[in-house]
């Protein structure tokens, strides 16, 4: 079973009060570039793996998706996209997504921001998700960039010039590290990006865009602090199409 970190109220709290919880998506910075890889949304029916507080399914009903689905592991989560969520046209289901079936053909986009990262069997799911997508179906998603999933140690350390560095450990070595974050021993899958990429490939999906995110000179004017999100991708995105 994918590990239930959101449950934990420590955790749940501290992500609670995390700006992209609080603000949704247009607080994410990674949003905009993420959101040019979606098609046209009206009509669509449309997946959201990962849902958390439902931000992203309301938003594409505001898009003019025809329904959306939200699945989350986490009830909490579920709970709180619940309660701000008054459409009849959005449902949300709490499952496991490491042993998720969906029905053929039923969604015409399958959505997922910085959850995969947190799924061990990554290629049976992918391989769930391309069986669900109708022909032509799009796939876009977000997940922490494997040089983010890879450190040595929390944080970045220091070089013999003074210059900061994030250290990386056994980078082809893919499988579950254990790092703290809002709370201790929460466990993510590390892949390379070679992984990622060919797995899509080897199910079927056509790859027609890949970002390795970082902040543009405009945010961190605004935001300083961004400013060592240059020196390498937190965040990589991949849209695919059936």
């Amino acid at each position: 079973m994918t590990q239930n970190i959101y449950d934990n109220e420590d955790f749940f709290q501290g992500y609670s009060r995390l700006p992209r919880s609080v603000g949704g998506l247009d607080a994410a910075p990674e949003w905009q570039v993420l959101r040019a890889l979606l098609p046209d949304l009206k009509g669509l029916r449309v997946l959201d793996l990962g849902c958390g507080f439902g931000w992203f399914c309301r938003w594409v009903r505001e898009q003019g998706a025809a329904a959306v689905l939200g699945i989350d592991v986490s009830e909490k989560m579920l709970a709180r996209a619940a309660e701000a969520t008054p459409d009849p046209e959005i449902a949300y289901t709490r499952a496991d997504m490491e042993r998720l079936d969906l029905p053929p053909a039923s969604f015409d986009v399958a959505y997922s921001s910085l959850a995969l990262h947190y799924v061990e069997k990554l290629d049976r799911l992918m391989s769930i998700v391309y069986r669900s997508l109708a022909p032509g179906g799009r796939l876009v998603f977000s997940v922490e960039h494997p040089i983010f999933t890879a450190p040595s140690a929390p944080g970045w350390s220091t070089n013999s010039s003074g210059r900061k560095i994030w250290p990386v450990d056994n980078y082809l070595d893919e499988g579950p590290r254990k790092t703290d974050w809002l709370t201790k021993g929460v466990i993510k899958q590390h892949r390379t990006l070679a992984t990622y990429i060919n797995m899509l490939v080897r199910i079927g999906f056509a790859i027609s865009r890949i970002e390795e995110w970082g902040p543009t000179p405009e945010q961190i004017a605004a935001t300083p602090a961004w400013a060592d999100e240059r020196q390498r991708p937190p965040f990589l995105l991949i849209a695919a199409r059936r």
